[in-house]
This record gives C-alpha cells, sequence and structure tokens, in this order.
C-alpha cells in the first residue's frame, strides 16, 4: 500500500494549524485566508486533512498476518470517519477516530488480497488515500536438489549458477561455505547481478566441494541455502599461453537499458580472460563524471543511486589485458514516474473569491492528470457552470459556502500513479483589527512611516483612515493605503505630528495611532579627505545634530568597511564627545577610506572621507658613476618610494674634499649641484680638474625632502691649466699716487693645478707704447707706486698653475687714487619763483677725481623788510616742527642743503617761505670730498596770503551775544594788515546773508557779535589779511546760550549715611546755582539746607545722614518748588534704648569705646583742617561775604576750565571727605566763583567743561581738545572779565 500515516495533531481552537500544514516555500493563492495569530475565534471547522506517512507504498507483499498494515489517519472539525473500498467494493464497517486497517484474530490472510484505499470523510469534504496494491504470498520453500559437481582446467573461465525460489521480491543472493564463510571475492572472481559466481579464469586453489549459494528473502525473514556445488581444477600445460578478454553472456556487443527517474540503475560488465582482464566505463556522448554513475565491484559495475535525465545516453565498458580487449555498449534511456511540479494547496476562502487549484505534473511520458471532488471523479458530480477545468488547472468562480469541500488531483502514467488532496474552505469570519490601540510612531522630518492597522475577516473588511480634523487623508497624495489596512505616509513634516485613526467601514471598530515627527539627523561637517604626515596625528570630523528629544544615540566609524573599536586615549583611536576621530601615529597601513555613521532611535546618517599618509620621500638607491672621462661623468640613481606625496624633482650634492675648506673642522660641507626633474633618474656632470668629489641624491615632494642616499666612492679628476680668469677686475685706488688693482678671487676648485698665482698687467691709457707691465701676487690687492692723480690705466689680470697660463683676459679702464677738488663751481645764477628757486651753474674744474655731483647750501637771513616780531605761539610752532622735519647735514631750521649727484648744473628748489631774505653756496665733491664752496648768492622771496588763525573760542555773555577770541596765523607770509569776521545764521528755508566785519589793527584778536538769534546755530569765520590778499579761514559752528534754571528731574539711589543725586544738565544753558532743603521725618527734625549746588554737576551726594531714616527733599526755583521727593537711607533705624541698659555691662563698654574711637577721629579732624583746610562755618561766612562783594549768579558766567579739571572734580564728587563737613567734595567749592564767568568752546563749538564757578583753568590751556592743524598750538591767555571787556575802549 502506497499511503502511511504519522501521528495525528490536535485540533486546535483556532485555526492555525492551516500554517503548519501548508508548506512554506509555494506562495499563496490570490484571494485566499490566513487567519492570523492575532484573530480571536472559537471552534472553527475544516475539512479532512490526511496525515502523510513518512514513506508512500503504492504495493507491498504479505507473508503473513502481521505484515498486513493499512494505515489512514487524518484531522479534521468535526472529527473525520473512515471507509475502506477494496477493488471498488465497500470493505469493512465504518470506522471513527481512526481508519488504520491491521489483521488479527484468524482472518484467512488471502482476504487481503487485492487493490485497497481510504476515504476519510466529515460534513466539509471527504479525502482518499492513494491506491495500495496487497500481494499475498505463501514462505518460498527449497525444493529438493541432487548434488552437482564441476571440471575445468586452470586458466579457463567458470560461472556456477544459483536458481532460489521465485517470488514476488527477488532475495538477495550470498555465496558461501559450508561453514557459512562468504566467498571471497576479487576482479578474478565476482558475483553478478543474476546471483551467478563467475570466475574469469581458474586457479588450483579454486578446488573445492562446498560452493553454497544462500537466497535471503528479506519480507519474508527467510534465508534458503541451495544444494552445495563440488569445482575441480584440473592442471593443463596451456597456461602459459594465456587468453583474450570476452564478456560473459553478453550477446552481441550492445543492450538496451530503461531507467525510471529517481531511481537505482546498475550496469554490468563481467569479463574473462588471462590475465585477468581489467575493465574501464565511459560515456560515449558526453563525459562520465559529469553523470551520476560511479564505477563499483571491481569496476564490474557502474552503478547510478539516483537516476536523472542528464544520465540518459550511450555508455562503454572495455575490458583488457595484454592479450586484447573487449567492448560491450549500453543504451540508457531514462523515464519518469509522475512527479509533482506545482501542487494544489489547502486554503481558506471568503465567499466571493475566485479560486484556481493548480495541479502540474511531469514524467516521461507525459502523465495524465484527473480530478475528483470528495472522492468521486469529476465527471460523476453534478455540472457547474462556475466551474471549469483545463488540463491540470480548476479554477471556481464566485465561490460560495456550499463550494467547501477536498479536491484529489491524480497524475498517472505507464510507470505510476501520484495523488494530492487539497481543501477548498469557505468561511465567514468576524471583522476584527488586530494592531494595538494607541500606538505612538516616531519618524524624522522628511521619512516615511507606516502606521498599522492590520485587520482580518471574512469577507475582508474596508479600511478607512482619519486624521486629527477627522478629515480621509488618501486625496494627499503622499498617502497610500496598503491592501494590510497599514497607513504609509511619505516625506513626512512637522505638521504631520498628531493623532490618526482607523476605521473599519460599517462598523463601530477603530484603533488611534499618535505620530511625532523629529528633527532629522544631519551630519554638518562630516570627515575630510585627509592628507596625515607619517608618524603624526590625524583628525577626521564628524559634527552632527540631532534631535533634542533623541536621548539615545551612537557614533560608529569605519575603516573600510570594517568598524573601529576605540581604544584608550593614549592608543591608535579615540572618538571625541563631538564626534571627532583622532588616529594617533598614523602609519602606511592607515592609508583607508573611513566613514562616521551617526545612529539615533530613528534614523541613521553616513558620511565619508580619507586619510592618506604621506611622507618624506625615500632615499634613492643604488646611485652608480659611469661614463667617466677626465671632466664629465654621469650620475645614475633608483628613485625610492614616494609615499604617497608624488616627487618633484631630485637634488644632486656633490662634496669636493681636495680644495673645499673642512666643515664644522671634521667633514666637507655638501653642495647642491643641481635639481633634475622627478622623471629623469640621471644626470650628466661637467667636473672641476684637479678635485676630488663624492656624489649623492635627495628626492623632493611636498612634503619635504628625503634622507640623503648613500654617497658614492671618490672620484677624482686630473690637473689641467686654468679655464678662466679672475672676474670683477678693477681699480680700487684709495690715494693719490697709487694703482690698487683688485679682482675676485678664483674658487679653489678652479685652480685646476698646483702652484696657483695671478699675473697682474697694466698700463697708461692711450699711451704712447703697446708694452705691459706685469707682476705676479697670490691673492688681491696688486698695488703700483708713482702713478700721478686719477690717471687712467688699462688693467687686466690672469690665472696661472704650474701647467700654465689661463685663456687671454679682456682689459678694463682703471684710475689711480683720487684727491678732493681745487675749485669751486663758478656762475651761479638763481631765480626766485614764490617759495621755489631755480639755480643754475658753471661746471666744476680741477675736480681730481671721478666727480659724484654737487651740494647746495641756502641759509634763510629772516624776514624780508622791517623785523617783526613772532608771536609766542608762532615761535613755540617753529620749535615743535623742529623735532619733526629732518634736515641734511644737521643744518639748524630754515637752511636746506640740496645734494645734486651726476654732472647736472641746473636744479629747483622748493619748500622756502615767503617774504623772507636767503643765501645760496655751492660746491663739488667726489669720494675725496668737497669743493670750496661758490661766493653767497643773495635772493628774497615775494609776500604771500597768510595761514588760516591758529585757534577760534567762543564766550556768550548772554541768549543775544557772543564774544569770538582767535590766535594770529602761524604763517603770517608778510605784513598782517588786520582780520575780516564773518558769520551766517543757519536758516532751514533759505540761506541767510553773510555778515562781515572788518579789523582793521592786526592786534586785535577778539570780537563782540550781538542781536544773534538764541534759537539759531551759527557758521562763524575768521580770515587774516595781508598785502597779497586775504588768507585762509578757520570755520567753526556754534550757538548763544540760554540762562539756567535748577534741575526737574532728579534720580535719587540710597547708602547707609547719604543720599546720591543725579541728573542731566542742560545741553545749551549756563550754570545756575542753586540749595538743596532736606527734612528728617522724625520727632524733632528741622529743615536744613545744602551748600550751593551747580546745575552743571550732574550730580551731588547729601552725607551725614542718619542710617535707616526717611527724608523729604526739596528744591526751589526763586519762590516755586521746582522738585521735591522722599527717600529712605538703607540700614536699621534707630532704637530706644530698653530699662536693663545700666545692668549690661558689656554694652556699656562697647559703647564707651565707639565713643573715645569718634574723639580721635575728630581730634585728628580738627588739625588737619587748622594746618590747611576750612571749616563749614568759614566756608558759610565766605559764601556771605562772596555773595556781597559779586553780582547774582543768575547775572553772572561761571568761569570756563579744563576737561582735566572737571575729572579731577569729578572725582573728589564721588569720594565724601572723612570729617563730612563737605557737600561737595571740595572744601573750597564756594570760595571758587570768581567775580566773572567765562564760558569757553572747543574749536568745533562744543563747550569745554561745564558751566560752573570753579577755580580759573591754568594759563594757556582753554582747549582740551585733540591736536589738530587748527588748535596744533595752545590758545592765548584767558579772556578778561565780562567788568574789563565792558570797560575797554572802542
Amino acid at each position: 500500500m502506497c499511503v502511511s500515516m504519522a501521528l495525528p495533531l490536535p485540533i486546535v481552537p483556532f485555526l492555525l494549524l492551516l500554517t503548519f500544514l501548508l508548506p512554506a516555500t509555494p506562495p499563496l493563492a490570490q484571494g485566499a485566508l490566513v487567519i492570523p495569530q492575532g484573530y480571536k475565534v472559537n471552534n472553527i471547522s475544516q475539512p479532512p486533512v490526511l496525515e502523510e506517512p513518512l514513506e508512500v507504498l503504492t504495493s507491498y507483499t504479505a507473508f503473513s498476518r502481521d505484515d498486513i498494515f493499512l494505515p489512514c489517519e487524518a484531522s479534521g472539525n468535526p472529527p473525520p470517519t473512515f471507509r475502506w473500498e477494496k477493488d471498488g467494493q465497500t470493505f469493512g464497517s465504518e470506522r471513527t477516530g481512526s481508519g488504520t486497517i491491521d489483521v488479527s484474530g484468524d482472518e484467512v490472510l488471502e482476504l487481503y488480497q487485492g487493490t485497497f484505499r481510504c476515504y476519510a470523510s466529515n460534513a466539509l469534504g471527504t479525502a482518499m488515500t492513494h491506491i495500495v496494491h496487497v500481494n499475498v504470498e505463501a514462505q518460498p520453500v527449497l525444493l529438493k536438489q541432487q548434488k552437482f559437481s564441476r571440471e575445468a582446467y586452470v586458466g579457463e573461465s567458470m560461472v556456477l549458477s544459483c536458481n532460489p525460489p521465485q517470488s514476488s521480491i527477488p532475495p538477495h543472493i550470498h555465496w558461501m561455505d559450508k561453514k557459512m564463510v562468504h566467498i571471497k571475492q576479487s576482479d578474478r572472481v565476482t558475483v553478478g547481478l543474476n546471483g551467478n559466481l563467475y570466475f574469469a579464469n581458474l586457479l588450483k586453489s579454486d578446488s573445492r566441494g562446498d560452493y553454497i549459494c544462500n537466497a535471503q528473502y528479506t519480507a519474508a525473514r527467510t534465508i534458503l541455502p541451495d544444494t552445495a556445488i563440488a569445482l575441480t581444477v584440473l592442471p593443463t600445460n596451456d597456461v602459459g599461453h594465456g587468453k583474450p578478454p570476452h564478456i560473459f553472456h553478453k550477446s552481441g556487443s550492445h543492450s538496451s537499458v530503461l531507467a525510471l527517474r529517481g531511481q537505482s540503475l546498475t550496469l554490468e560488465c563481467i569479463p574473462k580472460g588471462l590475465p585477468t582482464p581489467k575493465v574501464e566505463w565511459k560515456k560515449k556522448d558526453g563525459n562520465l563524471d559529469e553523470s551520476g554513475g560511479q564505477p563499483e565491484h571491481y569496476n564490474r559495475w557502474l552503478y547510478f543511486d539516483s537516476v536523472s535525465q542528464s544520465d540518459d545516453g550511450e555508455y562503454e565498458c572495455r575490458a583488457f589485458n595484454t592479450h586484447g580487449s573487449s567492448v560491450h555498449s549500453f543504451t540508457v534511456t531514462v523515464e519518469a514516474a509522475p512527479y509533482w511540479v506545482k501542487e494544489p494547496q489547502s486554503l481558506l476562502y471568503a465567499p466571493g473569491e475566485t479560486v484556481r487549484l493548480d495541479c502540474l505534473a511531469e514524467g516521461i511520458p507525459t502523465p495524465k492528470i484527473t480530478w475528483s471532488i470528495n472522492g468521486q471523479p469529476l465527471p460523476a458530480v453534478d455540472k457547474n457552470t462556475r466551474r471549469s477545468v483545463s488540463g491540470g488547472v480548476l479554477k471556481l468562480k464566485d465561490v460560495l459556502l456550499n463550494d467547501t469541500a477536498v479536491y484529489q488531483c491524480e497524475a498517472a502514467n505507464k510507470h505510476g500513479t501520484i495523488l494530492l488532496n487539497a481543501y477548498l474552505h469557505v468561511v465567514e469570519l468576524p471583522p476584527q483589527i488586530l494592531s494595538s490601540d494607541s500606538v505612538v510612531y516616531r519618524v524624522t522630518e522628511g521619512g516615511t512611516v507606516k502606521m498599522n492597522c492590520e485587520t482580518f475577516g471574512s469577507p475582508l473588511p474596508h479600511v478607512r483612515w482619519e486624521g486629527q480634523d477627522l478629515a480621509p487623508l488618501l486625496s494627499d497624495p503622499r498617502v497610500a493605503l496598503l491592501t494590510n489596512g497599514t497607513l504609509e505616509l511619505s516625506g513626512v513634516g512637522p505638521s504631520d505630528s498628531g493623532m490618526y485613526t482607523c476605521l473599519i467601514k460599517n462598523t463601530n471598530i477603530s484603533i488611534k495611532a499618535h505620530l511625532e515627527v523629529f528633527n532629522k539627523t544631519t551630519i554638518v561637517t562630516g570627515p575630510q579627505d585627509v592628507r596625515a604626515l607619517r608618524g603624526g596625528n590625524a583628525l577626521l570630523d564628524c559634527h552632527f545634530g540631532k534631535d533634542a528629544r533623541l536621548l539615545r544615540f551612537q557614533i560608529v566609524w569605519r575603516k573600510d568597511g570594517q568598524k573601529l573599536q576605540e581604544s584608550f586615549p593614549d592608543d591608535k583611536y579615540t572618538v571625541f564627545s563631538n564626534g571627532t576621530l583622532k588616529v594617533t601615529d598614523v602609519q602606511s597601513e592607515d592609508n583607508a577610506a573611513y566613514s562616521c555613521e551617526v545612529i539615533t532611535e530613528l534614523d541613521q546618517m553616513t558620511a565619508s572621507g580619507s586619510i592618506t599618509v604621506v611622507a618624506h620621500p625615500d632615499p634613492p638607491q643604488d646611485v652608480t658613476l659611469s661614463d667617466v672621462k677626465d671632466d664629465t661623468l654621469t650620475l645614475s640613481w633608483i628613485p625610492g618610494r614616494s609615499n604617497n606625496s608624488p616627487i618633484t624633482e631630485f637634488i644632486v650634492e656633490a662634496k669636493e674634499e681636495q680644495h673645499s675648506q673642512r666643515h664644522n673642522s671634521d667633514t666637507w660641507r655638501w653642495e647642491a649641484l643641481k635639481r633634475v626633474p622627478a622623471d629623469f633618474n640621471h644626470l650628466q656632470l661637467s667636473l672641476h680638474p684637479f678635485c676630488t668629489y663624492t656624489f649623492r641624491v635627495i628626492a623632493v615632494n611636498q612634503i619635504g625632502t628625503s634622507e640623503p642616499s648613500h654617497p658614492t666612492p671618490h672620484h677624482s679628476t686630473p690637473p689641467a691649466v686654468p679655464r678662466n680668469n679672475p672676474t670683477s677686475v678693477r681699480s680700487e685706488s684709495s690715494d693719490a699716487g697709487t694703482l690698487t688693482i683688485s679682482w675676485g678671487e678664483m674658487p679653489r676648485r678652479s685652480h685646476n693645478g698646483q702652484d696657483f698665482q695671478y699675473k697682474v698687467l697694466w698700463r697708461k691709457a692711450g699711451g704712447k707704447t703697446d708694452r705691459w707691465n706685469h707682476g705676479y701676487a697670490k691673492s688681491p690687492p696688486f698695488l703700483v707706486n708713482d702713478t700721478g692723480t686719477y690717471i687712467p690705466f688699462e688693467i687686466k689680470v690672469q690665472a696661472v698653475n704650474a701647467l700654465g697660463e689661463g685663456p687671454a683676459p679682456e682689459a678694463e679702464i682703471g684710475h689711480s687714487g683720487e684727491d678732493v677738488p681745487e675749485e669751486s663751481p663758478s656762475g651761479v645764477v638763481v631765480r626766485v619763483m614764490n617759495r621755489t628757486v631755480a639755480v643754475r651753474w658753471n661746471e666744476a674744474q680741477n675736480v681730481r677725481g671721478l666727480l659724484l655731483g654737487y651740494k647746495i647750501y641756502i641759509k634763510r637771513l629772516g624776514p624780508e623788510g622791517r623785523r617783526v616780531r613772532r608771536s609766542p605761539g608762532e615761535v613755540s610752532h617753529l620749535q615743535e616742527g623742529n623735532k619733526h622735519e629732518g634736515r641734511l647735514d644737521q643744518t639748524k631750521e630754515d637752511d636746506k642743503v640740496v645734494v645734486v649727484h651726476g654732472m647736472k648744473t641746473a636744479t629747483e628748489v622748493t619748500g622756502l617761505q615767503l617774504f623772507s631774505r636767503y643765501a645760496i653756496s655751492i660746491t663739488a665733491f667726489n669720494s675725496k670730498g668737497e669743493s670750496p664752496a661758490s661766493p653767497d648768492v643773495l635772493f628774497s622771496t615775494p609776500e604771500g596770503v597768510p595761514g588760516p588763525p591758529a585757534s577760534l573760542l567762543f564766550e556768550s555773555p548772554s541768549e543775544n551775544s557772543m564774544f569770538l577770541y582767535w590766535s594770529p596765523p602761524l604763517q603770517t607770509n608778510g605784513i598782517l594788515l588786520g582780520y575780516k569776521v564773518l558769520y551766517q545764521q543757519e536758516v532751514k528755508s533759505r540761506d541767510s546773508p553773510v555778515q562781515i566785519e572788518m579789523i582793521g589793527d592786526p592786534s586785535m584778536t577778539h570780537r563782540l557779535l550781538e542781536s544773534l538769534d538764541p534759537q539759531s546755530y551759527y557758521t562763524f569765520q575768521v580770515i587774516a589779511r595781508t598785502a597779497a590778499g586775504d588768507g585762509q579761514p578757520i570755520t567753526r559752528r556754534n550757538a548763544t546760550l540760554f540762562d539756567g534754571v535748577p534741575p526737574a528731574n532728579i534720580n535719587v539711589t540710597a547708602d547707609k549715611t547719604s543720599l546720591n543725586l543725579s541728573w542731566v544738565p542742560g545741553e545749551r544753558e549756563r550754570n545756575h546755582g542753586f540749595h538743596i532743603d532736606f527734612l528728617k521725618k522724625s520727632v524733632g527734625g528741622q529743615w536744613e539746607e545744602s551748600e550751593i549746588v551747580n546745575s552743571s554737576q550732574g550730580f551731588y551726594s547729601l552725607t551725614g545722614l542718619q542710617p535707616g531714616t526717611e527724608y523729604h527733599l526739596v528744591v526751589m526755583h526763586g519762590n516755586n518748588t521746582q522738585w521735591e521727593a522722599a527717600s529712605w537711607t538703607l540700614g536699621p533705624g534707630p532704637s530706644e534704648v530698653s530699662g536693663g541698659f545700666a545692668t549690661r555691662g558689656w554694652l556699656i563698654g562697647l559703647i564707651s569705646a565707639i565713643v573715645l574711637l569718634i574723639l580721635i577721629l575728630f581730634i585728628l579732624c580738627l588739625i588737619k583742617r587748622r594746618k590747611g583746610g576750612k571749616y563749614a562755618v568759614k566756608d558759610k561766612e565766605e559764601k556771605e561775604v562772596d555773595s556781597e562783594a559779586r553780582p547774582m549768579k543768575d547775572e553772572t558766567f561761571g568761569e570756563y576750565r579744563s576737561l582735566e579739571s572737571d575729572t579731577d572734580e569729578k572725582r573728589s564728587e564721588s569720594q565724601p571727605s572723612l570729617c563730612g563737613d563737605s557737600k561737595l567734595g571740595s572744601d573750597d567749592s564756594l570760595a571758587e566763583y570768581g567775580d566773572s564767568v567765562d564760558i569757553q568752546f572747543n574749536e568745533d563749538g562744543s563747550f569745554i567743561g561745564q558751566y560752573s564757578g570753579r577755580a580759573p583753568a591754568p594759563t594757556g590751556n582753554e582747549s582740551s581738545g585733540p591736536a589738530s592743524p587748527d588748535n596744533a598750538v595752545p590758545p592765548p591767555p584767558i579772556a578778561p572779565s565780562m567788568s574789563s571787556i565792558l570797560n575797554r575802549p572802542s
């Protein structure tokens, strides 16, 4: 029987066993259902499923009742029932639980002879097994036979036959002796496939009387021995002749064999002959090694374990010995019993689906495929228009619940039959969502997220997704709904964050999903392609940015794709906190591609770079000399490794050890001979005679130079006459009457031999004789005496050694020594042009040397006309200018020395002062000195317009008037005739007229301008005048000042014993004095008044106050309150002493010590006051005197002061007096108010300092602005008081 069953599977409450019963590899049919693990379903029905046995038998032979075993097991829900058919008829009764048949009791064995098939059925269908043929046979019995004997001669062949009882199962044959010992087999003695024993040739030792053939019937568990055969081998004299091979029992030279795919096959070729033939196999139409055949049994068999289609073909065996050969061929034809190519699957389907069952089988010949439903052939089943069959494909459209059945597919040809059961189960299952609810999905910006909504049911449920606004999502092109209900959202952005809902249509079943969008991880600075010096360190950056919510991340570095393990900081690889990789001590093996991978919980980014280790090149190798001649040779070398930086050139160096001076007292200096391009590895060198050389080569790349190569052996050149003469032959005569000849000394390597010296030759230039004078010298110079003063000579120098003279030298012209010029230049003529004078003269005579040029001496004698007294400012300016202007030959100011080089006899001298008298003289000079000066020539420069006034200051005595003060010009350039004052009101709508006032008195340096508009700014100009015209103006912008008032907006900052008051002074207000009245808000408090405070101060500190106390502050302007406020001082307030004060001794002692300390400080303060200070009482007295003797502050102006005095005063204000009697920080603050108020401005119109009644500024320091061309010198003395100005005569 061809069906056997394994142990049954239990029926599970969930339909999960389908996953295990179906093959894993074939894909599911379209429309089929697979119940997922998460689907909750109770006891679901299932058609019968047969359990296939491990070995499928289509027939077997039974020799006893124990051999009868017909398995039939199946699972299903409800459990199936079993029935059997024998030869197409019902066999036995219906069974439950198990359908397996085994024989027991006294049943007749012959009853089971026939063809059997089992059917397993339940309400959903019927499955059936293969057909099994059972053959019942009696036990084989050995028939009685007579003893048999054989005789043959030595060397002849022999066959001993074995004829066991016949059976449907052929027995296994064993040849043994009577002691049950196997007859030993070899290539000479072999058992054939038919059981006969073959002897290729007989030996005398083959004689024996107990050759017994034993037949083993495995299925019947029986071994039957045949009658013993006696073999006698007779001797003969023909053994030595031998016999050629022949094949036993092969009729003809060819056989045909039919083999089945997957089964075994043995081709047999047993030869006979003497000596014993050898056998070899080959495949005539292919390669035997590529087939499945393997020679066995002493090469007598070609065995195929499992025949395949490729084994089809022609095979040949060849038996051969020394006397010949014999060949037999086999034609193997491979056919096949049916086998499955595609098997139908047992699947679930929803109603309305279209089902396709594929049942494809192959075989040779092609098998025929038939279909059955529930065990009934398809023609016997009712016709169904929805069902169609085409060969091995069965289709069923729009399946219904009653289409559930078990389908059988059977394939058969002449070699056998195969059968498959596959059920079609149409089910209805309620819809369910299998994915978890409220799952949070996290994705990075720009990524793709899949939000799961796996559903199951039959029919399959329809899914719909909604966003937070309950709108459908499929209208968005970025959204895709997958077949399993999953929502795929690509190109995710921050706006996609939120909650999403998955619903099953037409139900109230839904789940929610939450989406969180994170910033995408980016590598800001990735690793670069780094070139690192060998032995150094290499840094590869990996600076990245990630979402701050992604706390867990990892940085992975890879080298050529292999992960790097970080080592200790002093080892090879170190990764810093910012992701940078440090590779220390880089070597050639560190040349690689490196990648940085930043891995977060949601994404990962990778950037790549590389490290190329570069180094100085290796030194060249094998430096050799070739083509050696007297003064030339060829130097060759082999370049070393470039170490990843291409070699750019080679440096050929030589060391000459015969004439060169030693370097470092030990070695000779190496010198570079030539640089050779990198594509050359040889160089031809020209050498000096009489030298000893050694050479070496250095390679150069972008990193630097290599170590030098090994030097070559020493090479010496023979001596020769000098090849050249010294250069730079010249005269260096310094003394009159002497000719000094000098030249550039030749290097020792150019001497070319021993006894080297110089031959010096000279003669007068243009002389009457051609004879040369000569002498010899070892080195320069060479002196010739009695030559006269500055006489021209022809001179030349020739190199000479022991072998002869060098080439003929070229003559040069030299002169004997010079002397100072004897005569001054004559014919000096001048022509004056404003500040420039043109000078001409005659060429100097009797120079007695090489004329180098002329020196022109110009001396300023003073101003033109009457003597003019310079103002102090002008003198100061001249003195200051003398510090910075360079003068040749250290001449005094206004004197000039102009040097004219060469042979020029005319020049122009510029930069002279106008309205001045000058004297000019000229000398000629050579290398020895100057000639006498020519007689002085006098000339004068004309009068010119003056420069601008040196400074311009302002004073505003009232809102409608302004005083202008200026200084005379630094350069008057003539006689001042007076000044011109111009001023113009600045009006936005139109240009106002320019007002001009003329001043004819040049000593008048101030002017009062009245009837000015206090609401406007003015532009002021002052111009000096000479007879030549008006000079350049000094221009300033300014406006008058308004009457000052006490501040109305004061900020108060509290301290422990003081209140600090600050305010912003008015920009265009004159200073105003006021008092600050203050009242302590406590029992017995009285109003107090501060000293006079200036409105321009901007700050005042009320000191000597009680800590932790409230004060009322008031500032009055006339009879009106200008400002008032209340403020507390810091610290604890005063408290009453408790009744137990007298009893506390320690407290009394502490207070006594404090009182004593205060008394000491008070005494010290009094001593200081008597030595140089003033008391507050004295200050008040002085205030009273000043108020009576001086005009009211509202009617006068405080004197102006410098910024330096302001700084000092402010510094003192911030430091209260130790004695606390000074409210303003200066003991003389009230006494410093003068009887007049002079208000001063910078030259740009800004006020110098603030308006206050301070001490007058030092004389000559009115302006504190930066130095400029307009105020480079101190201003004139301080302006007079208002009373003196009013009383000054007009």
